[in-house]
């Protein structure tokens, strides 16, 4: 909580009817604010409230007040003729403020409409958004919040989408992307300075060509419905970068907006869809529907407290005054209430139908099908989405944990939804950094089979008994950085956290990140062998990452080596450390190259996008097994080297079935070089196609006849084909 100057305290006008205003009665559905070319229906939804002043404000912050009187439902709303497009307006709820029992209405404070498809302006600090005094909380603070909070903004619905298709990727043809609107463009040379941090300028050429290049085929953009820049930060001179605060599950967020913030940024935002779906990328959001930016019961009255808190609010059992907090941000949303389910069901069609998107990532998504302490998969929530007829058709993928008790369930969420991958994450950074880190010091390492599982597909969370297949290997989405932790040239590069920037004396953010620094921390005069081992280790991870079974992502800037310095909680730095730098050296040119290259090695190759979980037998007219793995000596891995720790070579030979080619990948884990004998396949030489010690891709590579042997450099990898 923050103590700003006090303002002088005022009293809250009576509200006022304009003197030729027409008011209709107007209907309580849809809920918002609706245009139809001739003026607009404002509809709000509030079990609680005793009355509901409608507040208009000119472009000079002038208020004026009409009062709803028709009621239907719970529903409060009117029709005013003649307010069209980019007019300002907010609620004013009276009702009991009674937080014992839950209810929190304020008259006091102006409200954002929760179906608002626009906002105007930020929050600013100052003790007029709490309906409490900072002095003594038990006392009733009655300022006027208006000065100091955002508005809602009527828009105009209508855009033309031309000829404009989805591209519709199947999960097994889909490399996703995730990427920070203002991250992806601020520092890009190609796009005009005027552009840049703005959705405009994520839909440059230049851009999109980048992702196109690469071989992406979906960008999943860190939040973007309208969040709230905490007033902590703010005073740090810091910020909510990420925006994992939001206010607004309608609303594009209107610092991101190129053309203005009275709705066009709709328009602008519906272009950038329309963009990416030409040169075929879908655009997938990254949602946050656990918990609002009002905090705790301390926090402020924004929206959702003030218009009907214990409907939309998670509330302690038996300290109604208290919100029940799985998310770690103060509240959580009732999701067993109608209008929650409502209002994240009307949200995500919205996106869809009308803005155009083609999926979503859902935050700590535990929290949206919980039932007490428990995750319920079958709960309303997302037997709802995935029974409805156009949600069940977009991409649908679970950030599957949260804060709360029992909170970590990856692989337990319902078809067709997808996880985030973290067994993915953490066997990968295992196997290449952590347990290497290990053993030069010393130490153990670990065996090869949750490496090979993961490869595999993660059949032990995905399968449900793998035959016949569960949810797919294409529920797994395998990632091994994301937004939130280190980058992938930081985790060779640290071995520790660095977040001292973020004013918290290095005391948040994980500590333990399966990093390995190979012998030096951090940049400066880094030894030539050491910037060599990671570079190798990078593409160690890239080539794991994108030639395994299940769905990729990659995050934002690591195909070109991007570091924040080894900060692993970049959340509050909106600069120069969190945003991608495209001037670049000519090893972060070949580690683009290298990215693309194994990019379009997936995409060539079906044998590498399986849909379906290995069966141990032969396809039909083929005469090698779908999958097998083989040991060092190129003989059948036998069962005793699954479970020896200090055994660390790994060939997997995937069958093309006689219709592609089949593919070997060879792991060597240890850090000293390996002799390995090629398994016979099917008699016919190997062609090697990709070595993770080569600096860049090679177009002149050698064969292999089978049965052969070679040497593996410390710590490498080869795909054979």
């Amino acid at each position: 909580m923050t103590t700003p100057t006090t303002p002088t305290p005022q009293a809250t006008p009576e509200p006022q009817e304009g003197p030729q205003r027409q008011i209709w009665p107007g209907h309580p559905y849809p809920l918002g604010a609706t245009y139809d070319g001739s003026g607009t229906n404002f509809a709000l939804y509030s079990s609680a409230a005793t009355g509901v002043d409608l507040c208009l404000f000119d472009d000079e912050g002038h208020e004026e007040r009409v009062a709803l009187k028709e009621v239907d439902g719970d529903v409060w709303h009117a029709y005013l003729p003649g307010i069209s497009p980019g007019q300002k307006y907010g609620y004013r709820v009276a009702g009991p403020y009674d937080p014992a029992s839950g209810h929190r209405c304020d008259p006091s404070k102006l409200l954002l409409d929760p179906y608002a498809k626009a906002i105007s302006g930020e929050v600013t600090p100052s003790q007029t958004l709490y309906s409490y005094s900072f002095d003594n909380p038990e006392v009733r603070n009655e300022e006027d919040s208006a000065g100091h909070t955002m508005r809602s903004v009527v828009i105009n619905p209508y855009f033309d989408w031309g000829h404009d298709r989805p591209p519709n990727h199947e999960y097994h043809e889909t490399i996703i992307y995730e990427a920070h609107v203002k991250g992806m463009t601020k520092l890009h040379p190609m796009v005009p300075e005027d552009l840049r941090g703005t959705y405009a300028g994520l839909a440059q050429p230049a851009v999109i060509d980048h992702l196109k290049n690469l071989g992406a085929t979906a960008i999943e953009l860190m939040p973007v419905h309208q969040f709230v820049n905490d007033t902590h930060l703010q005073e740090k001179g810091l910020s909510n970068y990420w925006g994992y605060n939001t206010i607004g599950f309608f609303a594009p967020h209107n610092t991101y907006a190129a053309y203005g913030t009275k709705g066009e940024q709709v328009q602008e935002f519906k272009s950038m869809v329309k963009a990416f779906h030409e040169a075929d990328i879908e655009v997938i959001l990254d949602v946050v529907y656990n918990h609002t930016a009002e905090g705790n019961h301390l926090g402020p009255t924004l929206s959702f407290r003030g218009i009907d808190n214990s409907s939309y609010y998670r509330l302690v059992d038996g300290s109604a005054s208290h919100y029940f907090d799985t998310t770690g941000t103060g509240n959580s949303l009732l999701m067993r209430s109608p209008a929650v389910l409502q209002l994240i069901m009307d949200s995500l069609r919205y996106w869809v139908s009308e803005i155009g998107v083609d999926g979503f990532r859902f935050d700590l998504a535990v929290t949206l099908g919980r039932n007490g302490e428990h995750f319920d998969a079958s709960h309303p929530f997302y037997m709802a989405m995935v029974t409805d007829p156009l949600l069940s058709t977009v991409k649908l993928i679970n950030e599957p944990w949260d804060l709360g008790p029992n909170g970590w369930n990856t692989g337990r969420f319902p078809a067709p939804t997808a996880d985030w991958n973290d067994h993915f994450r953490n066997t990968v950074r295992s196997f290449w950094l952590a347990q290497p880190r290990s053993i030069t010091s010393g130490g153990g390492g670990g065996d090869l089979r949750d490496l090979a599982t993961r490869l595999a597909g993660s059949a032990d969370h995905f399968g449900h008994g793998r035959i016949p297949g569960g949810r797919g290997t294409y529920a797994s989405i395998n990632f091994i950085t994301a937004h939130d932790g280190f980058t992938l040239r930081d985790l060779v590069s640290f071995n520790d956290k660095h977040n001292e920037a973020n004013l918290e004396d290095n005391r948040d953010g994980s500590n333990d990140n399966m990093s390995w620094n190979h012998g030096w921390e951090g940049f400066l005069n880094v030894p030539r062998e050491i910037a060599v081992a990671r570079r190798r280790s990078m593409r160690n991870m890239l080539g794991t990452l994108i030639l395994a079974a299940g769905t990729p992502m990659l995050t934002a800037g690591d195909e070109l080596g991007r570091s924040q310095m080894g900060n692993n909680n970049a959340y509050c730095q909106d600069n120069a450390l969190t945003w991608v730098n495209w001037e670049l050296d000519p090893w972060q040119i070949d580690l683009r190259s290298t990215a693309a290259f194994l990019l379009r090695l997936r995409r060539d190759n079906p044998v590498l996008r399986p849909v379906r979980f290995y069966t141990e037998y032969a396809p039909a007219n083929d005469s090698l097994l779908d999958l097998d793995w083989f040991d060092v000596s190129g003989g059948p891995m036998p069962q005793y080297l699954w479970f020896d720790p200090s055994y660390r070579t790994l060939q997997m030979l995937r069958s093309g079935g006689g219709a592609g080619s089949d593919v070997l990948l060879v792991f060597n884990g240890s850090p000293w070089p390996i002799q390995v004998t090629l398994p016979a396949g099917r008699g016919v030489p190997f062609k090697l196609a990709w070595d993770s010690t080569w600096e860049r891709p090679r177009s002149v590579t050698p064969v292999y006849a089978p049965g052969a042997t070679t040497s593996l450099h410390p710590l490498s990898m080869r795909v054979y084909l």
